[in-house]
């Protein structure tokens, strides 16, 4: 049975879809998909993270714990920023993609996703052993809401007195919204300014139900799991399982620049990736255009002349760019004359350069 998150009544409240996914019952649309995908592309839009995973590092070395355990340098985080980051295992194949806060000078907190928290969290533990560091899956205890989009500052600054303007992009601080305690942070899945809001269970009902209210003047809405989804294609984020999965390296993925050969000491993965850094991948991860209709999904095979040199791993229809667009790993020098191959039919795609959108800052 999927398990609910604390706005469960919220959700079925406001008439939304649910669905399972990663083990969660989440909302998939409250209406209309393309309705809410607009409202965080030109305004701003509400959603609810409560599946991902929490695990905490406290202690002495729990930067160095980290540093070993991950990819990244993350005992060089300043208190109060955050990192993306991922953690491999002995191959360099990706387990999963993370961001690293660092909440104080000997505490760190690992936001994972829904589907690998749990193995994340039981890696974590084995590979903190050797340090002066304690691992803690609090995910449990946690309620994640994020608000994205253009107007997304002016709605939550109404119901905090935190320093929303000083706070930079992949940073976090704690405060108070609409009274409720809450590690404010600016960060997001959307390609929009906005910010994650993690509170305790208890809170993410009220704290939705301000939010909604304070920004139904500005044009908020609830958003759902399905423009999430067409939001990050757009914004060229991976999602693990489609464009991530253990059998890649984040230099397959184009994500190399995560990896820190030059932190102090080993890590888990070191070697393997090493050995390939500096190996051009077969395939690489590229964005397909579509010249006509037809949506490329995930696991179509991409063809040239006929023949298969590549595979979709995300596709949409895009509503800011009226066209529907893809993720695909591509054969690499396999530039031109491609096609996806849906249903037999070869539609013709243009290869782009990742993101498909980028915000106006």
């Amino acid at each position: 049975m999927s398990r609910p998150t604390p706005l469960r009544d919220v959700h079925e409240s406001l008439g939304a879809t649910l669905t399972d996914f990663a083990g969660w019952l989440m909302p998939l649309r409250y209406g209309s998909e393309s309705a809410e995908h607009r409202a965080v592309r030109e305004a701003a839009g509400l959603f609810d993270l409560s599946h991902m995973g929490e695990i905490f590092l406290t202690g002495p070395q729990a930067g160095e714990a980290l540093d070993y355990a991950l990819v990244g340098h993350l005992s060089a985080l300043a208190p109060g920023r955050a990192r993306y980051t991922m953690i491999v295992n002995e191959r360099g194949g990706v387990l999963d993609d993370l961001i690293v806060y660092r909440l104080g000078d000997e505490e760190f907190m690992v936001v994972a996703n829904a589907s690998n928290y749990q193995k994340v969290a039981a890696e974590l533990r084995e590979r903190a052993k050797p340090y002066d560091a304690v691992v803690e899956d609090r995910s449990d205890r946690y309620a994640l809401i994020a608000v994205q989009g253009p107007r997304a500052q002016e709605i939550l600054a109404t119901l905090t007195d935190a320093d929303l303007d000083g706070l930079k992009y992949y940073a976090g601080l704690p405060g108070q919204v609409d009274g409720r305690q809450a590690l404010i942070a600016r960060t997001g899945y959307t390609g929009e300014d906005g910010f994650e809001l993690f509170v305790a269970n208890q809170d993410a009902v009220p704290l939705w139900h301000a939010i909604a209210a304070a920004g139904e003047p500005h044009g908020l809405r609830p958003a759902g799991l399905s423009s999430r989804d067409t939001l990050r294609l757009e914004a060229g984020m991976p999602l693990y399982g489609n464009e991530l999965s253990a059998e890649l390296t984040p230099f397959d993925a184009g994500l190399g620049r995560v990896v820190k050969f030059d932190k102090p000491g080993d890590f888990v993965g070191r070697s393997a990736l090493e050995a390939v850094k500096d190996d051009p991948p077969r395939r690489r991860l590229v964005g397909l255009v579509a010249r006509n209709r037809r949506v490329p999904r995930h696991g179509y095979p991409v063809t040239k002349d006929g023949v298969v040199v590549g595979e979709v791993t995300s596709g949409a229809p895009s509503q800011t760019l009226g066209k529907p667009i893809a993720m695909a790993y591509v054969d690499t020098g396999a530039e031109s004359g491609l096609a996806v191959d849906i249903r037999g039919s070869h539609e013709p795609m243009d290869l782009v350069e990742l993101p498909f959108y980028r915000r106006n800052k």
